[in-house]
């Protein structure tokens, strides 16, 4: 049910390893299983930030339950993994979480 995905202008050589890591991260910081984490990576992308092409990243993270009262200590965490990952400044990231309603997400047929 988590749902990560990480646009980027940065070139990613190993797009396959760094999507697993996302992946593992989301499961991570969220505390669910992994097998439930749907991951998307786009890196590449026209995207300027405070008008530059310099490295930068916006990042959607959706998930049921998502606790507000974390947003602080996930953007911390993904900010840092971007950083460490893709040399993405801290600064330079926008990070949009939602709070998924069960009934407004779908899987297998049915929803949540």
């Amino acid at each position: 049910m988590p749902f990560i995905k990480v646009e980027t202008n940065v070139r990613v050589e190993d797009r396959t390893a760094c999507l697993k890591k996302i992946s593992a991260l989301a499961a991570d910081i969220l505390g669910k299983p992994e097998s439930y984490v749907m991951a998307v990576l786009e890196p590449e992308k026209p995207l300027l930030y405070g008008g530059t092409d310099d490295p930068a990243a916006y990042v959607s993270l959706g998930s049921i339950g998502l606790p507000e009262s974390r947003t602080p200590e996930l953007s911390a965490a993904i900010c840092g993994f971007l950083n460490a990952e893709l040399a993405v400044p801290e600064n330079r990231i926008y990070i949009a979480f939602s709070d998924i309603e069960r009934h407004l997400f779908g899987w297998d047929g049915r929803t949540f």
